[in-house]
């Protein structure tokens, strides 16, 4: 090995040893080490003293004591007991003590608890599971704050368009008002991460608009299985127009309505996609409002894709 990689090789390792935590790769674990990059994070959260604060990924708890300076209470969600046994020494014998709630597990697997606000440092492996867990969750937050993966950040905010643009930027944009709030370079975490990573601020649209999110999230499946090609050839897929037709059938024998005899389900198809002048429209071009009309017009049609 050559020396120079040796040695930076040798003086990560000193740096990690000092904390006593050799980090686990599996669970996507950077910490973020610079106090400023935390400080600007909760100023943008508009911490207020009447909050319960969820953290996800608290790690050694470098941002979470700068939390439970301003917040009621802080709930903490980690996986790794290492760690929880770290943040639990870190506030032992403070007056944090009492106001920290530390729940051990799987943040996806966990029933979460009230929360009214949440800022975290993601872990980038469950970034996409995670927007939609605290999207869907009830009662509704006022916002969060969280650092992810920077592509992954830049396609939370993308527009019909954009080259990043995809299923994850439109339904995350129906339930949320999301924007970009800065930059944050490798050498802000330790270990350093492979790749550039970004805050983002997501604040849930409540109320939500008056849809069924399963049947949302079936249309954009199809739509963005072939984000290229255009509606009009999406729709006329073998694979599409059967799973279609079962609903449809399903849908006519539990609201006891006869399915017509000579029904042509691949025309009725086309004509639903037609009369919303959608068979020349790629889904990388459709916004919100776009993807809510052609649902709407296809579930007035008895035609559900959930």
């Amino acid at each position: 090995m050559p020396k120079i990689k040796a040695e930076k090789k040798t003086r990560i390792h000193n740096e990690v040893a000092k904390q006593g935590i050799m980090f686990n790769k599996s669970f996507g674990q950077h910490i973020l080490k610079n106090p400023m990059i935390i400080t600007s994070m909760l100023l943008k959260a508009d911490l207020r003293p009447t909050d319960t604060c969820l953290e996800i990924g608290p790690g050694t708890g470098n941002m979470t004591v700068k939390i439970l300076e301003q917040v009621k209470q802080v709930v903490a969600c980690e996986i790794d007991t290492r760690l929880v046994a770290e943040l639990q020494k870190r506030v032992q014998g403070t007056p944090y003590q009492q106001k920290l709630q530390i729940l051990i597990g799987d943040v996806l697997k966990t029933e979460l608890p009230f929360f009214n606000i949440c800022v975290a440092n993601v872990p980038y492996q469950i970034s996409s599971p995670l927007v939609f867990k605290l999207l869907l969750h009830r009662p509704f937050f006022r916002c969060a704050v969280l650092m992810f993966q920077k592509e992954f950040a830049e396609r939370l905010v993308a527009k019909p368009g954009d080259k990043l643009y995809c299923r994850l930027s439109v339904n995350t944009q129906l339930l949320s008002r999301v924007s970009m709030l800065m930059n944050v370079g490798k050498n802000n975490f330790r270990p350093p991460p492979k790749v550039e990573s970004a805050v983002v601020r997501i604040e849930p649209i409540n109320p939500p608009p008056p849809i069924s999110y399963t049947e949302w999230d079936g249309l954009t499946r199809i739509a963005f299985n072939r984000k290229n090609k255009v509606l009009g050839g999406i729709f006329k897929q073998t694979s599409v127009l059967t799973t279609l037709e079962k609903n449809y059938r399903l849908h006519c024998s539990l609201h006891n309505k006869d399915v017509e005899e000579d029904l042509d389900f691949k025309s009725k198809v086309e004509e639903i996609i037609k009369s919303n002048s959608r068979e020349l429209t790629r889904a990388r071009e459709m916004d919100v409002d776009d993807f809510m009309g052609l649902l709407h017009a296809f579930n007035k049609e008895g035609i559900h894709f959930s």
